[in-house]
């Protein structure tokens, strides 16, 4: 109980003081927190797959899905409902994934991360060719409304904002509650041993569809908010690069608590964003440079630093 009311305050208190000085601070704080709280979503899945001992390299795949199911929903049938847009892009990657988990689910290691990211790829494929989507060049995401009533600018961008605020809280805790039950709780044994956790009578391979699933849906989830912060979408969100730099802010953040994958994305685009404003040619190095000096001194991730405070008090 402790530790929920710990990772309560952890979530709420921040968000909630963003929250009340967001109509205070600047649009591009705004955009930044907003956009790392979009690939935090993403990063978070991807934790619950690497507590199982497993790394996807596709999961592009259903940010991209997600980004795009929201924003046809806007181009094609015009509706622009914030809620309705999230909604959509979760459940379309949720599903694809469901189908695609039956196949998925058998395999480990490298065959899982190299199979995740066949399948990205081939959706990339498949918009680069789609003139009817934009090729190449991707489309615009009409512009997000709050129950159908469309806001000025400054205010969309709050609203957006206090939305992707209020979805963190509801989605960490969400998680942090599923890691609790006995599904979730596999994730350890089946890292050590999956035949153990056979012999006990649960199905590992149920446990990595139901965990698929999920970080899909989350993925979707973050690529829809991604899109709508932005304003457009590109088959670049399903290329292997970007299912790299989630893999990259996984590693960077640490599996040890579900704050870790946005206070890890948080601090991934705040590093690229003043590295490309003040480097723009060597921001890849500096990028690299942080990620190496994380392996060396942090090689539990960003967490370990609390986790080990925690222990010491």
């Amino acid at each position: 109980m402790k530790r929920i009311d710990r990772t309560l305050l952890v979530l709420i208190l921040p968000l909630a003081i963003l929250m009340a000085a967001g109509p205070f601070l600047p649009q591009w704080v705004l955009f930044l927190v907003t956009l790392s709280i979009g690939k935090g979503f993403v990063v978070l899945g991807l934790m619950l797959l690497l507590r199982t001992g497993l790394v996807s390299f596709g999961q592009g795949l259903f940010y991209c899905l997600g980004a795009y199911a929201a924003g046809a929903l806007g181009k094609v049938l015009g509706i622009s409902d914030v809620f309705l847009l999230l909604v959509s892009g979760a459940a379309a990657a949720a599903l694809l994934a469901y189908i695609l988990g039956f196949l998925v689910a058998q395999y480990r290691d490298i065959f899982f991360a190299m199979l995740s990211m066949a399948f990205s790829m081939i959706l990339y494929g498949l918009l680069v060719k789609t003139a009817a989507l934009g090729s190449s060049d991707g489309f615009n995401v009409p512009v997000p409304t709050l129950f159908g009533a469309k806001l000025v600018e400054a205010s969309t961008r709050y609203m957006v904002f206090a939305v992707a605020c209020a979805a963190t809280i509801l989605v960490a805790l969400g998680v942090h509650w599923y890691q609790k039950t006995t599904l979730g709780s596999l994730s350890p044994a089946i890292k050590d041993n999956e035949l153990r956790v056979e012999y006990m009578g649960a199905s590992v391979r149920h446990a990595i569809h139901v965990k698929f699933v999920i970080a899909a849906a989350l993925a979707g989830l973050g690529g829809a908010l991604t899109g709508m912060t932005v304003g457009h979408i590109d088959p670049e969100m399903a290329y292997w690069t970007t299912s790299g730099e989630f893999v990259f802010v996984t590693i960077l953040s640490g599996t040890g608590s579900v704050v870790a994958p946005f206070l890890g994305s948080l601090i991934f685009e705040t590093i690229r964003s003043y590295a490309y404003e003040y480097s723009p040619n060597t921001w890849q190095m500096v990028l690299g440079a942080s990620m190496l000096l994380v392996i060396v001194f942090l090689p539990l991730g960003m967490w370990s630093i609390f986790t080990a405070r925690r222990k010491r008090a």
